[in-house]
């Protein structure tokens, strides 16, 4: 079955905001993709045709075995090449995301198993993500904690749950980045921020809301 750039993107969409069993409304992927609900509604029909979503008026959308398949397949493609981009290109994190956006819809799965052997076949992308093998199947993260919650006072960063260019551009300006070591000086009840100390650097001081978006696993 060959699907348009459009369809593979509302069943990544699907996926993403489905996280397992949940049903996904229609105004959640309108939000997601930044179209109109009516839009959401009209491609639903067309997925449902093709057997990769089930999906009733006013009930939700749902991927189909079928359809989650394709969608594993998409987001293999996508985090191999956000790999290939950093890891060989030497693109910084918070770069590649819209360049993978457009190498994901390349469905040669030639191509794609050649890349993933080239790479060492990753399983996990420059965010920390699963990335899933051939057959779909994604290795479950090691369960990581928010640094905001960390108890531990040596931490290495192993993901980011927020991947805006944004959030990404200001920590690679303090030197934060995927397998950076942290140590803790001191957490602030006052505003919840937190000073952290990196190898051969100052220690400085981030926000609450910048240390509930890395992820961390204890040293």
């Amino acid at each position: 079955m060959n699907l348009t750039n459009a369809e593979e993107n509302y069943i990544k969409a699907i996926f993403k905001l489905q996280d397992g069993t949940a049903v996904v409304s229609t105004n959640a992927i309108a939000y997601d993709l930044d179209t109109k609900p009516a839009s959401v509604t009209d491609m639903a029909k067309k997925l449902k045709e093709k057997k990769l979503i089930d999906y009733e008026k006013y009930q939700g959308i749902t991927l189909t075995a079928e359809g989650r398949r394709y969608a594993l397949q998409i987001v293999r493609r996508h985090r191999l090449w956000e790999c290939f981009l950093v890891d060989k290109l030497a693109f910084s994190w918070n770069e590649v995301h819209e360049i993978a956006e457009e190498l994901e819809h390349v469905k040669s799965e030639k191509l794609v198993n050649r890349l993933s052997e080239f790479l060492g076949n990753p399983t996990t992308d420059p965010h920390g993500d699963p990335i899933p093998d051939a057959q779909g199947k994604m290795s479950r993260s090691k369960q990581l904690i928010s640094l905001d919650k960390a108890t531990a006072k040596r931490l290495e960063v192993a993901g980011v749950s927020d991947q805006s260019s944004s959030l990404l551009e200001f920590l690679n300006a303090k030197g934060i980045r995927l397998g950076t070591q942290i140590e803790i000086i001191e957490r602030y009840d006052f505003d919840n921020s937190v000073e952290i100390k990196i190898k051969n650097q100052s220690a400085f001081t981030i926000s609450e809301q910048v240390s509930k978006t890395i992820m961390v696993k204890s040293l």
